[in-house]
């Protein structure tokens, strides 16, 4: 460059810092025009935190130009800080890139601008473009890995946050201020809020081409079920508190349906507690969850129980014992029976279903009044039982309940 265009560029320097905060301000409008998030974002200092970067950022420019110097990573000390402001306040790593972009481009409009119609002023602004192309170059990296590094500083900072959170709620100790109390705030749950706790453990393998589980594909699973709350990491397994969801049962019982393929395919065993009511019921509704969750004996799916009858319940926790305890020949005429089709345990449940009435049995099964009493029959001759009795009836359908494999777990979907 000529000592002419030199004085040329140093004046343009000049007239830009001259007017360094109209341009500023002019860009800060540019960003809040251009990019909506900005606009839409409620926080009450990002317009002062932009306006701070976007006047550092036209100094690095003006700095590399006056010293006839590449822009430099140096050159950008507020960037690091203003990344972790915008991920504090929600703004996305999309968003802060094109604002960044939004503003350099507003700067060159303004050094075209000032170069008017003077020949050598003209040249003068358009030398920078190689200049203020390193600029957006190195800054937006920068911006960029400062951004991720912000982000993964707070996400770091929240799962911590939560982990504490959950520790303190099983722990009963609920005397919450400050973020903590934020946190349950933003999750919907309140001191007397009812309230379901989830548990969730990673078994066999997952249904994918990928075998690779992380926590986050856990949580990702378990937010389906209930819009609100928050779920934590533990180790191997994931714990979730939200508000029961609205509906009751069936509606809970429709939304597992819906994502049990998915939680199935994540090779997660998930259980879920009854309603409870309250921040000091979650440690007896955590123990609730895993004993559902165990239940499902090492296989994914889920058991909410809430959707499980009290009899259902027993047999999660004492099944093995009830199995021991069981008449031997009421487990030998199940276990024949379901060897060899089910015939007659398929009868004896519909004739409980049908309040043990025979002729209700024969019209729910589409059978002769006749066969049904005959099946009648032969389950009371090799169980040694009376189906007119509530007390034989009961041991025969808890013998069923622990045998058949295809209700071992009471997974009610």
């Amino acid at each position: 460059m000529t000592a002419v265009d030199r004085r040329a560029v140093e004046r343009l320097v000049d007239s830009v810092e001259s007017s360094l905060t109209r341009v500023v301000t002019r860009a800060v409008e540019s960003i809040w025009e251009q990019v909506p998030a900005y606009a839409d974002c409620p926080a009450p200092e990002l317009r002062d935190d932009v306006t701070v970067h976007v006047e550092a950022i036209f100094r690095a420019l003006l700095t590399s130009v006056r010293l006839d110097r590449p822009a430099r990573r140096e050159d950008f000390p507020p960037t690091e800080q203003q990344a972790g402001r915008r991920v504090r306040q929600g703004i996305s790593l999309a968003d802060f890139l094109r604002a960044f972009r939004v503003a350099q481009l507003t700067l060159w409009e303004q050094l075209l601008e000032l170069g008017g119609d003077d020949p050598s002023s003209r040249e003068a602004a358009l030398s920078l473009v190689g200049q203020v192309m390193r600029v957006i170059e190195v800054g937006s990296s920068l911006a960029a890995e400062a951004y991720l590094t912000a982000q993964q500083h707070e996400l770091a900072e929240d799962d911590r946050l939560r982990r504490d959170l959950l520790e303190d709620l099983l722990a009963a100790r609920h005397v919450f201020t400050g973020p903590k109390q934020a946190l349950l705030r933003s999750a919907g749950l309140g001191p007397d809020t009812n309230l379901i706790v989830l548990s969730a453990t990673p078994v066999g393998s997952p249904a994918t081409a990928s075998p690779r589980r992380t926590p986050r594909d856990a949580i990702a699973a378990l937010a389906g079920i209930t819009a609100q709350g928050f779920a934590v990491a533990r180790q191997e397994e994931v714990v979730g508190v939200a508000p029961a969801p609205s509906g009751g049962a069936a509606a809970l019982a429709r939304t597992l349906e819906r994502l049990l393929p998915e939680l199935r395919r994540q090779g997660l065993a998930v259980g879920i507690s009854t309603r409870r009511s309250g921040l000091t019921e979650i440690p007896e509704a955590y123990a609730e969850a895993c004993t559902a969750r165990d239940g499902l004996g090492g296989e994914p799916g889920v058991i909410a129980l809430p959707l499980l009858s009290s009899l259902d319940y027993l047999f999660l926790r004492h099944g093995d014992t009830a199995r021991r305890l069981t008449r031997p020949d009421i487990s030998r005429f199940v276990t024949e029976d379901l060897a060899n089709g089910g015939v007659l345990v398929t009868t004896f449940l519909q004739y409980v279903a049908s309040d043990l009435n025979a002729r209700s049995t024969a019209e729910h099964l589409r059978i002769h009044p006749n066969t049904a009493y005959y099946r009648l029959e032969r389950i009371a001759e090799r169980t040694g039982c009376d189906l007119r009795s509530f007390a034989d009836v009961l041991q025969i359908l808890v013998a069923v309940r622990l045998l058949d494999e295809r209700r071992d777990r009471p997974d009610p979907l």
